[in-house]
């Protein structure tokens, strides 16, 4: 069973729409260990809109209700987040993982995200998004993926084309590119399904 984390750089940068295009074209399960914000509009929420009934969608851990960082929203629920009550759930087909915010989020005064994340063995997919100083926080994670040798399949770009900040990642990275987001003005099961097909070949070729 393949297990993927979906990684981003920093938040708002394109996961979730990552993680429902990824879902479909593995067939796969998906899953937010943490989520913060409005149940109604939270990430999980948006999947299962995208992605419907035909996939499964386990339930998070933590569903906290405001749109800050785990440690910051649990405080505020008189909740302390426990790591190791977050365990990853049984399937036998692809699950795709979705990470809350960048790698360096804190669950609690001590413990990053991604302490818990670098042991589930799972293969890493990082999305960035162009922004000033996006070369340096895309560069910034896959050091620390590199350090912890943690495997990387590729990197998604979200955004318009951008030759010098992609280039400049990809050769320094070493690192494949797996797909490009762009700008677009309404995001239903259509789009997902149109780029979970562009995204086939390149993604099927990766995981052999």
């Amino acid at each position: 069973m393949h297990k993927i984390m979906v990684a981003g750089i920093g938040t708002d940068v394109g996961k979730t729409v990552v993680s429902a295009i990824l879902t479909t074209l593995l067939k796969g399960d998906y899953w937010k260990p943490i989520e913060c914000g409005d149940p109604h509009t939270s990430d999980t929420a948006v999947v299962t809109r995208w992605i419907g009934i035909s996939h499964t969608i386990h339930p998070s851990t933590y569903s906290l209700k405001a749109p800050l960082s785990p440690h910051h929203a649990a405080r505020l629920e008189n909740i302390v987040i426990r790591p190791d009550s977050i365990t990853l759930p049984h399937t036998t087909r692809p699950l795709i993982i979705e990470g809350a915010g960048g790698i360096f989020v804190p669950l609690t005064l001590k413990v990053l995200s991604i302490d818990l994340f670098k042991s589930w063995d799972c293969q890493w997919i990082i999305v960035s998004k162009h922004y000033l100083g996006s070369i340096n926080h895309t560069l910034l994670t896959l050091e620390v993926l590199k350090q912890l040798h943690l495997p990387v399949l590729g990197i998604i770009f979200n955004g318009e084309k951008n030759c010098d900040s992609e280039n400049a990642i990809l050769e320094i990275s070493k690192l494949p590119f797996l797909g490009r987001l762009l700008p677009e003005t309404y995001i239903n099961s259509k789009t997902i399904q149109r780029y979970a097909k562009q995204w086939q070949p390149q993604f099927l070729e990766a995981l052999l």
